[in-house]
């Protein structure tokens, strides 16, 4: 009853004291004057980097066209009563050639999907007690994007690339993603799937399925499929999850989630419940952010008696486009 309570408190806090201010910053005026010339120097080299690489591949329009590549950094505080205090930190380089004529994206990743573990640990942060980058899960890669359009048809990347480790640990991907608006009703469904291959731990398939609709002009209403079969568990597992999303401002959200975990195609059956709520807060102009995320779950190898879990994050984006201080 008082992890219930515990978890009912941390699950409403946010929506609560959550509050708008007329600026879009809520760090103080000494904070922002001494990190600004540390982010500006970055998104320079980011921005410079990318399309000195598109123009070298691609054509001379890279110096102007838009470009999508980013930085993102972030450090994250977890603490589960199974396992205890957690720390990991997270880094994702993406740069875009856009220009270039199969439209390539490079990636470095330190938490790619294949690592994240079972769904249910992905729920619960058990499989990311780290505390600091995992070289076994650092990747490398180059990944061709299509042309299609989702909305009209299936769209299908490639991707390739290697885990920086010795031996070197090569893998291959295929992502497909589609969208359809149902009989042009409010609902939308989105199916993201991939398929993975890595040298060391086999094959793998992933696959999502998100029906979704607006409910008024701050609330959205989802319901959420997962399916994954990882040859190392050589298990299928699923997961159900019914989510409500609610816009608390124009700089901050909050996700409640309820979800259902299961197992084994031939005798089905659910292994873990788990409730949870997700709040983010744009800090500093849609470039450093905060997460906080209560979990009570409910597994079936602890009899269902719920388990009480706490994530803290903190992100940092960098991005030519948004840049502070310009």
């Amino acid at each position: 009853m008082n992890k219930l309570l515990l978890f009912s408190t941390l699950l409403l806090l946010p929506g609560l004291v959550s509050s708008e201010e007329p600026d879009d910053s809520d760090l103080p005026l000494w904070v922002v004057d001494k990190i600004t010339p540390m982010h500006d120097s970055v998104t320079d080299w980011l921005d410079n980097s990318a399309r000195n690489i598109d123009n070298f591949f691609g054509e001379d329009d890279s110096l102007t066209i838009e470009n999508g590549s980013y930085l993102r950094f972030s450090q994250e505080f977890s603490w589960h009563e199974r396992d205890d205090f957690g720390s990991e930190t997270k880094l994702k380089l993406r740069l875009d050639l856009p220009t270039t004529e199969e439209r390539l994206r490079i990636l470095i990743e330190s938490d790619p999907d294949e690592t994240q573990g079972t769904l249910a640990q992905q729920g619960a942060n058990t499989a990311r007690n780290n505390n600091n980058f995992d070289s076994d899960n650092f990747l490398i890669g180059l990944r061709r994007l299509s042309n299609r359009d989702k909305n009209e048809r299936w769209r299908f990347d490639a991707g390739a690339g290697i885990k920086i480790k010795l031996p070197l640990d090569p893998y291959v991907r295929l992502t497909g993603e589609r969208q359809w608006q149902l009989n042009d009703s409010p609902w939308v469904l989105d199916s993201w799937n991939r398929a993975s291959w890595f040298h060391e731990e086999g094959y793998s398939a992933r696959s999502r399925w998100d029906l979704g609709r607006p409910l008024s002009d701050i609330y959205h209403l989802r319901f959420i499929t997962n399916v994954q079969w990882q040859e190392e568990v050589d298990t299928l597992e699923y997961s159900e999850g019914v989510e409500l999303n609610q816009l608390l401002g124009s700089r901050s959200a909050i996700r409640y989630a309820a979800v259902a975990v299961g197992r084994s195609a031939s005798d089905p059956e659910l292994h873990d419940y788990y409730l949870l709520s997700h709040y983010r807060r744009n800090l500093h102009k849609e470039i450093l952010f905060v997460d906080f995320i209560p979990e009570l779950h409910f597994p079936r190898e602890q009899d269902y008696d719920a388990e009480f879990g706490v994530t803290l994050r903190l992100e940092l984006l960098f991005r030519a486009d948004l840049s502070w201080g310009r």
